[in-house]
């Protein structure tokens, strides 16, 4: 018997977490430049998740688009579903970034860098062009690396900013764990083919390499979270 959808994108993406994780560890580990590193986490993720709404809103228009079949129903209703679960996850970020001193122009007014736009970009990509099932990949790696308890609480007292600052963080080490139990069962549920399996993977592992690039570049100088892809 083969695995489970569940069981088999499990089993992937735990032969690369190590790469995230190590990412996410390098970003968060305590220093004096932590403060610096925290606002450029705050920006950078605004970057992503403001994306997040219009991603899962366009994928669900893509599956009502679509002729009807066994995974397009549920998956439109899951994603209309979930993108009421995230609306305003962005503005979140932003109040956050406020209580460290940011002004909100610095999260909403810079161009974001190639890498951000690589790691959202591509789920339009497969959207559009192959099936919207691919977003269930970028979903399951993001809500399966939800922020550690107790991460916020460290994260205050370490770099000696406003608990007001880490509420994002905060929320999501709550909220993501039932998201992902969630996203597990739909994706136990739906009756997906070998290419859509093999898409979602694909999207999946995609999102884990291009996280870990872009905490590695929130570690990095601010130079070089400057400057632009090669």
């Amino acid at each position: 018997m083969s695995p489970s959808a569940v069981a088999s994108l499990r089993l992937q993406l735990s032969l690369v977490q190590p790469v995230l994780r190590s990412a996410t560890a390098r970003m968060w580990h305590s220093g004096p430049g932590l403060p610096d590193r925290y606002r450029r986490y705050l920006r950078a993720m605004h970057q992503v998740i403001r994306a997040s709404v219009p991603l899962m809103e366009r994928a669900a228009a893509r599956c009502e688009a679509l002729p009807r079949d066994p995974v397009t129903g549920p998956l439109a209703r899951y994603l209309r579903s979930h993108a009421e679960e995230e609306r305003g996850h962005d503005d979140w970020l932003l109040a956050d970034a406020a209580a460290t001193g940011t002004a909100p122009g610095e999260l909403t007014d810079t161009v974001p860098p190639a890498h951000v736009a690589a790691l959202a970009g591509a789920q339009y990509y497969w959207i559009e062009h192959s099936h919207p099932v691919a977003l269930l990949g970028y979903i399951a790696v993001l809500e399966g690396n939800a922020p550690a308890p107790g991460l916020a609480s460290r994260l205050a007292r370490e770099t000696g900013l406003p608990q007001a600052a880490f509420e994002t963080v905060r929320l999501h080490a709550d909220l993501d764990d039932g998201h992902s139990a969630d996203l597990d069962l739909l994706i136990e549920r739906l009756p997906l083919d070998a290419a859509q399996r093999s898409l979602v993977a694909v999207s999946a592992l995609h999102t884990v390499a291009s996280l870990a690039e872009l905490f590695d570049r929130i570690t990095a100088a601010p130079t070089e979270w400057e400057s632009t892809d090669e």
